[in-house]
């Protein structure tokens, strides 16, 4: 039965705090704090009373009915009014927005309890209650637009009386709940990551509760807010939003219980059809064509289209989703997954730069046992056509799966390699450095990309978007280990080279690498077989073994000299002073910004300590940490280059340094070709021409590959690092 109450007309617009206000305050007093303006208004002349109600305007008192000087009583009509109304300046003149032409003042519509500013137009609004209007602000066409007392405008709050279960929490990462945060305006990727792990750490995860309940008030009585020109035309219900300036919404059902995030410099949208309830959405963001969110956080300048589902999940910058669902997910920044309507993402950890093939169904639980599994992807992840994957599974950076059903779970340890599942063979096949190798346009493109559409206007985080950086630098060295034990495993594996006594890991080890760096030709007639990538019993093979090592190698040096030249030490011995420290070690990736694993411990032990005890503190921490990333990177990267040297800090010299940034340039000249080469085979491919009568119809459609500005850029790039290196060997005198 439905609870349908019956109270005296004359309470409507009014008692709007439930609970018991506090001594010597009235039911306006956070409405007075939130709109500073009230002095501004006086009341109405009785010339101004009889004009409103010759308009065909009604209401219960018109004694706390209050407009600015500049009111002008013609352009109110057919209203009726109940509580206190505040009305600014009313002007004889029309507002006009992308060809909406409305005149300036309040036109057939109900009102309770709300503040406008200046020249708003408010037309049509079935029912406009206890909302806060700022200047200019056009509302046409509006079926509902209220605020309750409670509301927490999408923040994972409580009010005063309500009960723990109604919290508002998103179930990220696990479809049980297990990985739960409390979503918060202004939550940034690396807040979400750092409060989803290390859920045996009590301490911890109760801090980040503290942070998130001291950030708000707890009161009663705050209305909703729309800032200065904000247009909102034909939406159905919008209940419990704050929405900020400049932003546009249109044709949306139903907008409940959200914070919108929006300024004259990143405007926010949402259009027709949209439904979207208990959620952030941050600055810049676009939400367009039938979109349905619940429980979610967009981060700023990220997008929802055509009919997205995004259920339980953190959507991270400069993203987009189209079509397609995703439910109890963390995706860091620059995530694609559009152009399609049926990919699925489902208990995901996904950290950034990724793009999801259509048909993808990466989480399905379809041939698992229980709804408690994870994926997690490194950086870079693309699960091809139809890719299906099982819980749980891990991903390196950088990993490209081809289409296939993946029946077992997957621990890809290799970072920049092809995931291939061999249904012939029955065989999981791997090519390590598969994107350097093959398609080297792809992701030195997609690194270039990344940086150029980073519209964030706030960057406290700083975001690690280059394809070679620490956390995939050391997931090569990871790679070469693998490799190597692998090459020498199968070289004694050979019935001639077997061995008389007993091989331990670090005799195959040995041998592989020996195989690896002088008799490739002899890597390349061996079937490598390796361990550990699959929960199955079937074998995995490494493919191309012989060509991917030494690219590694040479990727390690190119990151270490790109590092070192770009710290503008003024001298080899001041570069050696820099990095007397230097050392190799684990970083991890917060929500796609790279940190040491030790600075992420010290900054769990501040946090447990109160020494960071609020989220604009964690994210000044962000900030500081960002700052000093240049010079860890450099310490990192010089350690990796003497690691793969087999040198120290002491015994490099500086014919050392010079020869290494030498074979850098050979490096970069051999990428600057192979991002030719890969793009240039679409062109050179006949079946690529079959669409087209000739090559200049061709390049009309597609462009011609002289013309290609990347390309073109990365030549330019080429000889700008020749330059450099030239000019640093030089003046270091090496």
């Amino acid at each position: 039965m439905n609870n349908i109450q019956k109270r005296p007309l004359s309470d409507l617009g009014y008692n709007f705090i439930e609970t018991t206000l506090p001594k010597g305050k009235d039911e306006y007093y956070l409405r007075n704090e939130q709109w500073s303006r009230q002095d501004q208004y006086r009341k109405l002349t009785a010339y101004e009373i009889e004009s409103l109600v010759r308009n065909d305007n009604t209401s219960d008192d018109w004694n706390i009915i209050f407009v600015s000087n500049e009111f002008d009583p013609q352009l109110v009509q057919h209203c009726h009014f109940f509580g206190m109304v505040r009305i600014g300046k009313l002007e004889p003149y029309y507002l006009e927005f992308h060809n909406l032409r409305m005149p300036v003042g309040l036109y057939n519509s109900t009102i309770c309890a709300c503040d406008f500013g200046d020249n708003v137009v408010v037309h049509n609004v079935n029912y406009l209650s206890h909302y806060i209007l700022g200047n200019e602000v056009i509302v046409a066409n509006v079926n509902e637009m209220a605020t309750t007392d409670y509301a927490k405008f999408g923040n994972g709050i409580l009010k005063e009386g309500e009960n723990e279960n109604g919290r508002i929490w998103m179930e990220l990462c696990n479809e049980n709940g297990g990985r739960s945060v409390m979503p918060f305006d202004g939550m940034l990727p690396g807040d979400a990551y750092l409060w989803t792990r290390y859920r045996d750490d009590e301490q911890l995860q109760q801090q980040f509760k503290s942070f998130t309940e001291k950030q708000f008030d707890k009161k009663r009585g705050y209305y909703g807010m729309v800032g200065d020109r904000t247009v909102i035309k034909n939406c159905k219900m919008i209940k419990d939003v704050t929405i900020g300036t400049d932003a546009y919404l249109k044709g949306a059902n139903k907008l409940k219980n959200l914070t919108i995030n929006s300024s004259s410099e990143a405007s926010s949208q949402i259009g027709e059809g949209c439904e979207m309830v208990n959620g952030i959405i941050g600055y810049g963001c676009r939400v367009f064509y039938g979109v349905k969110a619940v429980r979610f956080v967009m981060a700023s300048h990220s997008q929802l289209k055509y009919g997205a589902r995004l259920i339980n999940s953190y959507l991270g910058n400069n993203a987009t989703i189209s079509c397609c669902e995703v439910l109890n997910s963390l995706i860091f920044p620059a995530h694609e997954q559009h152009h399609h309507n049926n990919s699925f993402l489902c208990a995901a950890l996904i950290m950034g730069q990724s793009n999801m093939a259509a048909g993808a169904t990466i989480g399905s639980n379809h041939n698992s046992r229980g709804a408690d599994g994870e994926i997690i992807a490194g950086r870079g992840f693309w699960p091809g056509l139809c890719v299906s994957l099982k819980h749980n599974s891990r991903f390196a950076s950088f990993t490209l799966i081809s289409k296939g059903n993946y029946m077992s779970e997957l621990n890809i340890s290799i970072p920049f390699s092809l995931v291939v599942n061999d249904e012939h063979e029955n065989r999981l096949k791997i090519m390590p450095g598969y994107w350097f190798l093959y398609n080297m346009y792809a992701i030195a493109r997609n690194s270039w990309k990344y940086v150029d559409r980073d519209k964030r206007t706030d960057k406290q985080q700083l975001i690690e978007y280059d394809y070679l950086a620490p956390d995939s630098v050391e997931e090569i060295f990871q790679a070469l280990s693998i490799m190597e034990t692998a090459t020498g495993k199968a070289w004694y594996a050979l019935p001639e080279n077997a061995s008389k006594k007993e091989l331990t890991e670090k005799d195959l080890r040995k041998k592989g690498k020996d195989l690896l760096k002088n008799s490739p030709e002899e890597v390349a007639k061996l079937t490598i077989l390796s361990k550990g990538f699959e929960n199955s019993s079937r074998e995995v093979e490494l493919l191309k073994v012989h060509k991917a090592y030494p690219l590694f190698v040479e990727m390690i040096v190119l990151y270490a000299v790109k590092n070192i030249l770009a710290a503008e030490k003024p001298s080899f011995l001041a570069l050696q002073a820099a990095v007397s420290t230097a050392k190799r070690g684990d970083w991890q990736n917060i929500g796609g910004q790279l940190m040491k694993a030790e600075t992420v411990a010290t900054l769990k032990t501040k946090i447990r300590k109160n020494k960071i005890s609020s989220w604009p503190q964690l994210h000044t921490a962000y900030e500081e940490i960002g700052n000093e990333y240049a010079a860890d990177k450099l310490q990192h990267a010089v350690a990796c280059l003497l690691e793969i040297k087999d040198s120290s800090l002491k015994n490099m010299t500086t014919a050392d340094l010079a020869q290494w940034m030498n074979d850098s340039v050979v490096t970069m000249e051999w990428i600057t070709a192979q991002i030719k080469r890969s793009r240039e085979k679409d062109y050179k491919n006949p079946f690529r021409q079959l669409a087209y009568e000739s090559e200049k119809e061709m390049n009309a459609v597609v462009g011609s590959l002289e013309d290609n500005s990347f390309i073109k850029q990365t030549a330019e790039d080429l000889e700008k690092y020749k330059l450099q290196v030239n000019k640093t060997i030089s003046e270091w005198e090496l």
